[in-house]
């Protein structure tokens, strides 16, 4: 049998898709969706890295789940899961980990497994990669966690999870493979009383006052400038047209129509 290699280094995280539907059926399942920071978790040999989910090198962060990669059987092996810290409750509370202040108990709920021994697992079913997961972290140190899942209806998950203030849940197809990027197969729905999704409302209207903020500033700008240029005598006025001006938050450019705030 050909056995299919992982390139070396970072592999972009599989990423859900919302959905205002869940689905129900046979050849769904669905998982607690804890409020945490994705991880991807590599280990060859001796050598272990933490990824975010940009790919970012987050090893030193998390010395536990460090800690328990490195303590695997297994070769080489590739994981994706959510960082974790949880409250007094026993529920996965974000803003532990935000703010650095208890790295040394954030573990990782694992969902996946993209590599095992070199042979890459990304084209097998989804069922496949979490059965053959589970059985590798059956003995697993504390800093590797498996995510458990339902089968079943989508809604009746989705309402526990609610009751439990839970961030929400993903629901995936059993027979779906792991693809970089967004993809179908993978559909997440949050708890809108959840304390993730406040804290991303919150985080939004920051965004925008800030970009609100340079925008009346540019304004200010401009008319203070179109002032100035009035009080000139015209051989010396500049040519706008040409201008481009660089400000923090906002580029504008020569057409004053496209001006806007700049979003990224």
């Amino acid at each position: 049998m050909l056995q299919r290699i992982v390139s070396a280094g970072f592999i972009a995280p599989c990423l859900p898709t919302k959905t205002d539907k869940l689905p129900s059926g046979s050849q769904w399942l669905h998982e607690i969706k804890h409020d945490g920071f994705r991880i991807i978790a590599r280990k060859d040999g001796d050598r272990v890295r933490l990824y975010s989910r940009p790919g970012n090198d987050m090893t030193r962060r998390f010395p536990l789940i460090a800690e328990a990669l490195t303590g695997l059987r297994s070769r080489s092996c590739i994981i994706d899961g959510e960082a974790v810290a949880c409250d007094i409750n026993g529920l996965a509370s974000f803003e532990r980990i935000r703010y650095r202040q208890h790295y040394g108990d954030v573990f990782l709920y694992a969902f996946d497994l993209i590599e095992l021994n070199g042979d890459d697992m990304r084209r097998d079913p989804l069922e496949v990669r979490k059965a053959t997961l589970r059985s590798m972290l059956a003995k697993a140190s504390l800093g590797l966690r498996f995510n458990e899942h339902l089968e079943g209806d989508g809604p009746t998950a989705f309402a526990h999870a609610c009751k439990m203030g839970l961030e929400g849940i993903v629901s995936k197809r059993k027979d779906s493979a792991y693809r970089s990027g967004r993809s179908p197969d993978w559909v997440k729905m949050k708890n809108p009383a959840s304390a993730a999704v406040t804290r991303e409302a919150e985080e939004d209207w920051g965004t925008a006052d800030e970009a609100n903020d340079g925008w009346r500033k540019f304004q200010s700008m401009v008319r203070h400038a179109a002032i100035a240029t009035r009080s000139q005598s015209p051989s010396r006025r500049p040519s706008i047209s040409s201008a481009s001006i660089r400000t923090s938050g906002i580029v504008a450019k020569s057409d004053l129509s496209e001006y806007k705030p700049d979003l990224r």
